[in-house]
Order: C-alpha cells, then structure tokens, then sequence
C-alpha cells in the first residue's frame, strides 16, 4: 500500500511539473527539470528500484504527450499569448482573457461566469470574416429581451477578421477594443490585435496544442 501511495505522489508531482513546465519552461531547457531529478529522488526511497521501474516507463509514456510541434500558450494572469515549442518563443504578443465577471438572468436565475477555462485544448476550426452568434447573457447584459429569430443574434462586426475555436464556444479572435488588450475583460474567449491575430491565424494549422493557464 505505501509503494501505491509513493507512486502516485511521483505520478502527481510529475504531472504537475511537466504542465508548469510547458507554459514557463525559459527557453534553452529541453525539457521539465523535475523529470530528470527523480532518479536521484527515488534514491531515498524504501525499495526505490523497483519503483524506479514504474516511474521510468511512467516517465516514457508522459514524454510521448509532449508536443513535437509549435503550441499556444496564453496566460491568464499576464494577459499574454505565446506560439512555442519547449524550448523557443517564436511570437508573443498582449491578449486579453476573461474578467472573471458574473452574470444572473433575474428572470430565470440563471448565472454566467466569464473566464477563460484552464487546460489542455486544440484549435478545432479557423474561420476567416467570423460572425458571431449572441447568446443569451450578451441581451441580458445589455437589459433587452432576448430574441427569439436566430437572425437578431448575429453580429458580423465584433470577432475580427480571424477567429480560431479550441472548444466548447470559446475563440482566440479580435476585437473592437484593442486599446483594452492586457485586460482581463473579455467573456472568456482570447482577444489578440489586429496583425498579432492575422500572423497566428496564418501560422498555425488546425490540432495545434493551446495550453491555457
């Protein structure tokens, strides 16, 4: 029972260090220093050879989840958006993220929370010239009703020229306020200035990684 435990602290600390390591690794690392410090570690441990077995073929199996390919990172707390590998930076640029701002329907109680969701993601679609479809918090925020032809929802004006979905509604697009990029002002989505958003729509292809913390 005390070998589980032990394994699955390893597990957990590994896990933890390589996603740290994905977004804040300075570049010129190869990889997440803790992966190389658990020999060592193991060293200290009661019966820590035959751990050591687990943990290395457990370390082979999170080494093949890395990316081999440029990846997105946007942090949160900085308002700052990356196109990276482990160990270059080749675009940074301001961004904004969501306000963490909340909304209740007095109508309905229905309640809205606009962050940006932490995690692992991919860009699903790109879409040049979006037009986006308001949902029901965008009326209610504003004091209207909300309507009920799905043609009143749609506003062609407010995405940007670019916009590129990496899950459940959420885009990394452009925006009518740039003067309010580094602010977390948005209703969760990634907004990016006018050339930054071109540039990345342009470089990346659709199933690039997007690590957002």
């Amino acid at each position: 029972m005390k070998r589980v435990i032990v394994i699955l602290i390893l597990l957990l600390a590994v896990g933890v260090a390589v996603a740290f390591a994905l977004a804040k690794t300075p570049p010129g690392l190869p990889r997440p220093v803790a992966l190389d410090q658990l020999d060592s570690a193991l060293a200290v441990i009661p019966d820590g050879k035959t751990i050591a077995k687990e943990v290395k073929r457990l370390r082979k199996d999170l080494e093949k989840t890395l990316p081999r390919n440029k990846y997105i990172v946007i942090d949160s707390h900085t308002n700052t958006a990356y196109l990276r590998t482990a160990d270059s930076v080749f675009f940074k640029a301001v961004c904004s993220t969501g306000s963490g701002g909340e909304l209740t329907d007095p109508k309905t109680g229905k309640k809205w929370v606009f962050h940006t969701p932490s995690g692992v993601f991919a860009i699903k679609n790109k879409i040049v010239e979006p037009w986006w479809r308001k949902p029901d918090w965008a009326f209610i925020e504003e004091g209207e009703d909300v309507p009920k032809s799905n043609s009143d929802r749609l506003d062609p004006n407010v995405m940007g020229d670019f916009a590129m979905g990496f899950g459940d509604g959420y885009f990394i697009h452009g925006t009518l306020y740039e003067r309010l990029l580094g602010m977390s002002v948005s209703h969760g989505c990634v907004r990016l200035g006018s050339d930054d958003l071109k540039y990345l729509y342009e470089t990346v292809p659709i199933g690039t990684g997007v690590y957002v913390f």
